[in-house]
């Protein structure tokens, strides 16, 4: 079943790095998201391959794994009407070069490699994702 109103994030290792999380964190439930799941979690490689699996074929798609398995990443179940298209207008454009004033990523990103945050695109992914990360036992 897809659930509409929900969707996925991560904060990804160089946020987690440069201390991010809280202003991230604060950023998010200050935009109308409730937190339904949350926690801190490295990475595997194989894990990270699996997860990026659709990048596979892509010329980044090595560095995309290293960089996600670098260091700790915080990933959350969110909660809104709309989540999925709310919070990828919170979180603004993949180059936080191009990202609108006030998103995330225009905040805390340092390039489109490095990007502070992912977000679902899609409920389907919102679902995928979440359940990649979470057990049912973890979702509230």
């Amino acid at each position: 079943m897809i659930t509409t109103n929900r969707t996925f994030t991560m904060i990804k290792p160089d946020a987690v790095e440069n201390g991010y999380v809280g202003p991230i964190i604060e950023k998010i439930t200050a935009a109308g998201f409730k937190i339904v799941a949350l926690k801190m979690t490295r990475i595997s490689r194989a894990d990270a391959r699996d997860f990026y699996s659709e990048h596979s074929e892509r010329s980044f798609f090595g560095e995309l794994v290293e960089f996600m398995t670098r260091g700790p990443i915080v990933v959350a179940i969110l909660q809104k009407e709309n989540a999925v298209a709310d919070f990828r207008a919170l979180i603004g454009a993949t180059d936080p070069a191009e990202a609108a004033e006030g998103t995330i990523r225009k905040t805390f990103a340092t390039s489109k490699g490095e990007n502070a945050v992912h977000g679902s695109d899609s409920n389907e992914n919102a679902t995928k994702e979440g359940n990649f990360h979470f057990s049912d036992r973890e979702k509230f």
